[in-house]
């Protein structure tokens, strides 16, 4: 369930509203982009030119390997392997795949945005994740398994909302609570996801699947820019009411 209320007071409120009355052009564009891109790839299966069956099998492995990060290739030097990590943030590997990490962008993206200011959202959002997907194409320096996705960025954005809006009220879904909303300071629910990703990356290994190391490298990644960027400014401390969203992306 994702849905955003009133604040009450402090700079939290201010931004929020601000947020909420599309004072966040660079996190809907990025949305926007990511589901046309989508839409118009072999991907979707909503773009007939590509072909069915084994056509269609064949355009989707190429166009992953046209746009996605391939650890093997990348250290090759050549310049268009040196720009996958950032086209790969825009490639998503499916349905589920894409709603989840747009979900977690337009819960947490519009109140950051609106703190840093669009020109820093937008590099500190390409940054963070380029370097998030170079880290782990660094760490799997031998994989020939194409990495793709917006997740690397988008962890780096929640690591960033968690030095900035540290007690700013988060609603959850936890499976092993039977998928009852409950409310949490956003501190608690960001270090229990960053957890849950550090001990899947330790056991992750490079073939298919989720990219954890990239999650934890984007998280750690945005907080230490927050932090770093913001330590001596103006930090969120009240306790009010936040966007919502889910436990994991």
């Amino acid at each position: 369930m994702i849905e955003r209320r009133a604040v009450t007071g402090g700079l939290t409120g201010r931004l929020l509203r601000a947020a909420t009355a599309g004072g966040a052009p660079v996190t809907y564009a990025l949305i926007g982009l990511c589901c046309a891109i989508f839409l118009i790839s072999p991907l979707s299966g909503f773009n007939p030119s590509y072909g069915t069956a084994d056509t269609l099998l064949a355009a989707q492995a190429g166009y992953f390997e046209r746009w996605g990060v391939i650890p093997t290739e990348l250290w090759g030097g050549s310049a268009h392997a040196l720009l996958t990590p950032l086209t790969a943030l825009f490639v998503h590997g499916s349905w589920l795949h894409l709603l989840g990490n747009m979900l977690f962008l337009y819960v947490f993206g519009a109140m950051a945005e609106e703190r840093m200011g669009r020109a820093e959202f937008a590099f500190f959002y390409l940054g963070c994740g380029y370097l998030a997907l170079l880290a782990y194409a660094a760490a799997h320096a031998d994989s020939d398994q194409t990495l793709v996705g917006a997740s690397g960025a988008i962890s780096a954005v929640l690591g960033a909302f968690l030095y900035l809006f540290p007690r700013a009220r988060v609603t959850s879904l936890f499976p092993f609570l039977l998928f009852l909303p409950l409310r949490f300071p956003a501190w608690i629910v960001l270090i229990f996801w960053f957890a849950l990703q550090w001990m899947a990356a330790q056991g992750a290994g490079s073939g298919p699947g989720v990219a954890y190391l990239a999650h934890v490298v984007g998280f750690a990644t945005g907080f230490l820019y927050a932090w770093g960027r913001y330590r001596r400014g103006a930090r969120v401390k009240t306790p009010a009411t936040a966007t919502e969203g889910e436990s994991q992306p």
